[in-house]
């Protein structure tokens, strides 16, 4: 698992170095960034940039972090590939996870305003009497 890291006052900056995050690396993710996590800075963020396709494995693992680190910490995420960003919006984790354009827009404060927008939602209609 290639993971690299820097801190920068409260935030925990973790850059994920695989292509894949899927069920061969999920639980050696999850703990690693347990592992990483554990000294307690309020805020972790990964750069997935270079993360290129995600499975449900590894969105299970996502999930697993940001609920160990909960509620004291949170778990923000930044730069989704195109592959990742499908996952997140056929799934909508972008409704659960703050979801970052940039590092440095999340560094910056990650204020709502630098989020990524969340996919667009289709209008089910009036629901069935």
């Amino acid at each position: 698992m290639k993971l690299e890291t820097e801190r920068h006052g409260d935030l925990l900056l973790v850059r994920v170095q695989e292509p894949r995050l899927d069920a061969a690396l999920a639980i050696r993710f999850k703990d690693a960034l347990r592992a990483l996590a554990a000294e307690g800075t309020p805020r972790v963020l990964l750069d997935l940039e270079q993360v290129g396709f995600l499975d449900s494995s590894g969105l299970g693992a996502l999930v697993a972090v940001m609920k160990y680190l909960q509620p004291a910490r949170t778990l923000e995420l930044a730069c989704l590939s195109p592959g990742v960003e499908r996952v997140f919006a056929l799934t909508h984790m972008g409704r659960v996870f703050t979801v970052h354009e940039t590092v440095a827009a999340a560094r910056a404060g990650g204020s709502e305003a630098d989020t990524a927008p969340a996919a667009p939602q289709s209008d089910p209609g009036p629901a069935p009497a």
